[in-house]
């Protein structure tokens, strides 16, 4: 989360961005995180300017797995204003992500 207008802490980002974040909770030792973490970098590229995208290491952040529920990783949610729009769990392929982006955030 790096960057001069960024919010200090992702609590107040996913509720205060004007953007959507997309955010993909991983863990190093995940083989499936390691699968779809090209497919995130891709969508970051593609969206770039509609979304912001974050990646957090359930073992670093746990307090931050715990408070959305992440189960098992490799987890993405999207939120908007603070409200969750979209949740995956798994290793996705890019037209899955893609789709389900564009199928709560059209625009």
């Amino acid at each position: 989360m790096a960057g001069k207008d960024l919010p200090q802490s992702f609590n107040e980002l996913i509720k205060t961005s004007n953007k959507p974040v997309l955010v993909d909770f991983y863990a190093d030792w995940c083989g499936p995180c390691k699968m779809v973490s090209p497919v995130i970098r891709k969508i970051a590229k593609e969206y770039s300017g509609k979304l912001i995208t974050v990646k957090i290491d359930i073992d670093r952040k746990k307090n931050l797995a715990a408070q959305y529920n992440v189960q098992a990783v490799p987890t993405i949610i999207m939120f908007f204003k603070g409200n969750e729009l979209m949740r995956l769990t798994g290793s996705h392929p890019y037209d899955t992500i893609k789709s389900n982006i564009e199928l709560f955030w059209p625009e």
